[in-house]
């Protein structure tokens, strides 16, 4: 039997993950269409694409890049929040919902990945721990930021203001937007299903295309060996930065799209629990796994509803941390790793013997 090629071995295996996305979608679209979903799997769906796009967006950083970001929770609320303003600013110019989620999230991209740039330029020359814990405190700045920022609209534009809504002096007409703590509250819910399905194949493309280019393999020499790598030329900013902005422009679209699932949210939502929660999707995932990382964000994503059903939506993170513990012992484990290894080895070997009784 004919051994693939490492190209061509790429390409089925990026088939196989655009395929079970694909497929995913076409049988909840079926299920949903014949009322053999519940209204909290309903619920979930669009939660479930934005922790997707997120997982597949930290991946870029902490498998592809080999860097450890604790920070993409604030990515994912400059995003949410810029989404907002920007989608109820058009709201009388653009009446089309679906045209304005788009503006909204190439905005609300553009500004996270703004974000990143600043971030990223002076972040990325550090290593490691120190790496992470400043990635952590740009998160809580975010985050803070956001607890005072007040954002109005009128017939004569936007109004910011750090103090409070009434000194936004929005004119007659015109009304608040973001409430500081009190995030937005809004009846206007544009996110769908549908628009989730697109922006996880845009997000595949994206990443699965820098990925398999140069400049993901040379991302990935630095990851494997940086003193080599700079040795031959490779800028280790240059390509670090590269993974690094446009991770943050991924999850800025995902905050947008998440945002604009729910009528209310707080900037307290994106702390950094979000952003250990969409680690864990990597971990769990596999690091540099992009097709475990999104089974792994729809099933932790669908798990505390699962869990509400048997009345222990309590324990969640205890399930989190028993699963993890779990993954964790199986994947070191040398004596599991060698059966693994052996089973797949002794498949190949009959695989090819019966491809030369067949010849």
């Amino acid at each position: 039997m004919k051994k693939l090629s490492p190209g061509r071995k790429r390409l089925v295996n990026n088939c196989i993950t655009y395929g079970i996305v694909i497929a995913a979608f076409i049988i909840l679209q079926v299920c949903n269409a014949g009322g053999l979903l519940s209204p909290s799997i309903q619920g979930q769906l669009v939660p479930i694409c934005a922790y997707v796009v997120m997982a597949i967006a930290l991946n870029l950083v902490v498998g592809i890049s080999g860097e450890l970001s604790l920070g993409h929770a604030g990515f994912m609320s400059v995003g949410a929040f810029s989404g907002v303003v920007t989608a109820l600013s058009l709201q009388d110019s653009i009446p089309n919902d679906a045209l304005r989620l788009a503006i909204a999230m190439v905005v609300g991209a553009v500004l996270a990945g703004v974000a990143g740039v600043i971030v990223g330029v002076p972040v990325l020359r550090l290593r490691g721990d120190y790496l992470a814990i400043v990635t952590l405190a740009f998160g809580e700045i975010i985050r803070n930021i956001f607890n005072v920022l007040y954002v109005g609209v009128d017939e004569n534009g936007l109004h910011f203001s750090l103090q409070n809504e009434m000194a936004l002096n929005l004119a007659e007409g015109g009304k608040s937007i973001l409430k500081g703590p009190m995030g937005f509250t809004t009846n206007v819910k544009m996110a769908s299903f549908t628009a989730g399905f697109i922006l996880i194949l845009i997000t595949l493309t994206i990443a699965l295309n820098l990925i398999n280019s140069r400049s993901g393999r040379a991302i990935m020499a630095l990851r494997d060996n940086r003193i080599a790598a700079e040795s031959v030329g490779i800028g280790a900013t240059k390509y670090k930065l590269m993974a690094f902005v446009t991770s943050a422009v991924l999850a800025g679209a995902a905050g947008v799209l998440y945002a604009m699932n729910y009528s209310s949210m707080a900037p307290k939502k994106f702390d950094f629990n979000t952003s250990i929660l969409i680690l864990v999707f990597v971990v769990l995932g596999g690091i540099g796994n992009i097709r475990g990382s999104i089974i792994a964000a729809a099933f932790l994503t669908y798990l505390p509803e699962l869990l509400r059903n048997f009345n222990l939506d309590e324990y969640r993170m205890l399930v989190y941390a028993i699963v993890l513990i779990l993954v964790m012992l199986v994947t070191n484990n040398p004596m599991l790793k060698s059966v693994f290894t052996f089973a797949g080895r002794r498949a190949k070997k009959e695989e090819a013997q019966k491809g030369g009784a067949v010849q």
